[in-house]
């Protein structure tokens, strides 16, 4: 489903030139349980930006369902990040005056059409990540847990080819966190592709598969089950 190949980005500012992805190789497979390792400084930012077509290499290939990102113009690349990429943030990016539904409901707006069983289908997410009695409260009436669980069906109202998480559990208590990442675990066993990005090792290895970067490149890559 994604392959990266030799990927470099480098950022000038007047004369001074910083590279800060070197030639990253990987791959990773539709169904995937991938945690990407990446501590600050080792160009975590950036690759979550090219991943998200976002942003586009310096140089190297990403290729992406076998279409090679780096010669789609702005309109296609658009409709991947809306059609076929789940986002989720550390900072859940809810609108705070909207209701759950209504925030799962948002990617639908920029859609080419809007389903009409589209509240149902929002309502059954909800239901799935266990908001079902709470549909209809704001993102200030939930706690931290529940918001990133709003924040997950979202991501998944789309139906998206894969569901992209950037340090998903950061701004919440443990077992909060054990949850978030529980319903990973159930959407992967569900056939999901999920790729989350973290710093944290205890949060990596519930993936399947962990890949490390340092330095802007690949360290090492680590199967675990």
């Amino acid at each position: 489903m994604i392959e990266f190949k030799d990927v470099t980005k480098s950022f000038t500012s007047g004369i001074v030139k910083t590279d800060v992805l070197k030639g990253l190789n990987f791959r990773i497979d539709k169904g995937e349980f991938v945690a990407i390792m990446a501590t600050s400084g080792t160009g975590k930012t950036t690759l979550l930006n090219i991943l998200g077509c976002l942003m586009k290499a310096s140089s190297g290939s990403y290729l992406f369902e076998g279409r090679d990102i780096e010669t789609l113009n702005d309109d296609q690349l658009s409709e991947i990040r809306n059609k076929k990429m789940g986002f989720v943030f550390q900072s859940f990016n809810l609108l705070e005056k909207t209701s759950a539904i209504d925030n799962v409901l948002l990617p639908l707006v920029y859609s080419d059409v809007y389903p009409s069983d589209a509240e149902q289908k929002a309502a059954k997410l909800l239901e799935s990540v266990g908001l079902k009695d709470r549909i209809n409260y704001k993102p200030g009436e939930l706690s931290g847990g529940q918001q990133q669980r709003v924040a997950i069906a979202r991501a998944l109202i789309n139906d998206p080819a894969f569901i992209l998480a950037d340090e998903p559990t950061g701004n919440l208590d443990a077992v909060s966190a054990k949850e978030i990442m529980g319903i990973f675990k159930s959407l992967h066993s569900q056939g999901k592709t999920i790729i989350v990005v973290t710093h944290d090792i205890n949060i990596a290895r519930q993936a399947a598969r962990i890949i490390f970067l340092k330095d802007g490149k690949v360290e090492k890559e680590e199967v675990l089950k």
